[in-house]
């Protein structure tokens, strides 16, 4: 029978998984079974090309709190990820990889320091021993950690580890597009979150192929540039733009200016001079981008004020005093 509210929701997206499937969904629900909390595993199989839809609805026939959802193409993880949270119904939301180099014997003892913890909205893992290849995989990885840390300013070891704890709430508050499922914790901080990042195991894939190659490193930087705006501008394009387009068009004016008391006071012929092309094409582009943080302010008015959406989220209570982490337990709040 499937629950009404469980407790924990465990989110995996899937793609071309068929050989792990069998084990994850036995070792996650192994892992959760013996924690006595009501749970439900939802499995997103992201339009896998392989056995891996068939293979979860013969696990699922079997298995109450096993949901699986089947997109009708490959949409990516972020899509994926948010037809999950979309279905989600627990407290506390799990997410981990379909690979098995996650470790799901690793949920209950995070959960627990969930429940100690209460003025922790986001557990993060860090695969602080991570069983990758050197030069495709962890170095890429720690060069983009470090860019997005420096960007973001939520500084984490490692934002790629898919194993995450989330209270429902945070989740609630996020919404994911494209491939912004790789900045979650900065997304969750926008919103007030409180992140701490917990070392976790890491295990090598011993089946089935890696879905990420080097030339993820540069797709997280493009990326970033969306992040960046979206932290520090959503709600005022216009110092976005405007600044930008004050300068650019103050600049393209005092050469104008120069060029004109030139051509005025002094009689020197300006027509030919590459400050004059320089000039006016400042001048236009600084308008151009004044105009666009106008109409920037006009958008974000008309997203927020038609369907009543709000600038800000409010807490239904205050924190919790915060407690010293136990001993032994290596933690890095952010």
């Amino acid at each position: 029978m499937t629950l009404e509210h469980p407790q924990v929701s465990v989110v995996i997206p899937i793609y071309n998984e068929e050989e792990n499937l069998p084990e994850l969904v036995e070792r996650v629900g192994h892992a959760l079974l013996r924690t006595g909390r009501s749970f439900e595993l939802i499995c997103v199989d992201d339009g896998s090309k392989d056995d891996s839809a068939p293979v979860l609805a013969e696990l699922a026939a079997a298995r109450s709190w096993l949901k699986p959802l089947y997109l009708i193409r490959n949409y990516g993880q972020s899509a994926a990820l948010q037809a999950g949270f979309d279905q989600a119904r627990g407290e506390i939301i799990v997410t981990l990889d379909g690979d098995l180099q996650n470790d799901p014997d690793d949920i209950p003892r995070l959960l627990d320091l969930m429940d100690e913890r209460q003025d922790v909205d986001v557990i993060s893992g860090w695969r602080k021993n991570r069983q990758d290849k050197a030069v495709s995989r962890r170095l890429p990885s720690i060069v983009a950690n470090g860019v997005i840390s420096r960007v973001t300013n939520v500084r984490l070891h490692d934002y790629g580890c898919a194993l995450k704890l989330y209270r429902a709430p945070i989740i609630g508050d996020i919404k994911l597009y494209g491939e912004l499922h790789r900045f979650i914790p900065a997304l969750a901080a926008e919103v007030g979150a409180t992140i701490i990042e917990v070392p976790v195991n890491h295990h090598p894939r011993t089946r089935g192929t890696s879905k990420y190659g080097i030339d993820r490193t540069f797709r997280v930087l493009l990326d970033l540039l969306w992040i960046k705006f979206f932290i520090r501008f959503l709600h005022r394009p216009m110092q976005a733009f405007g600044g930008v387009g004050l300068t650019l068009l103050g600049l393209g004016l005092l050469i104008l200016a120069y060029l004109s008391v030139d051509k005025l006071v002094l009689g020197h012929p300006i027509g030919g001079r590459p400050l004059l092309l320089l000039g006016v094409l400042l001048a236009l582009i600084g308008v151009q981008l004044v105009a666009t943080g106008v109409l920037g302010e006009l958008l974000t008015r008309i997203y927020h004020e038609p369907q009543g959406r709000p600038q800000y989220v409010l807490r239904s209570a205050p924190r919790p005093r915060r407690r010293a982490a136990s001993d032994g337990a290596d933690q890095t709040p952010v």
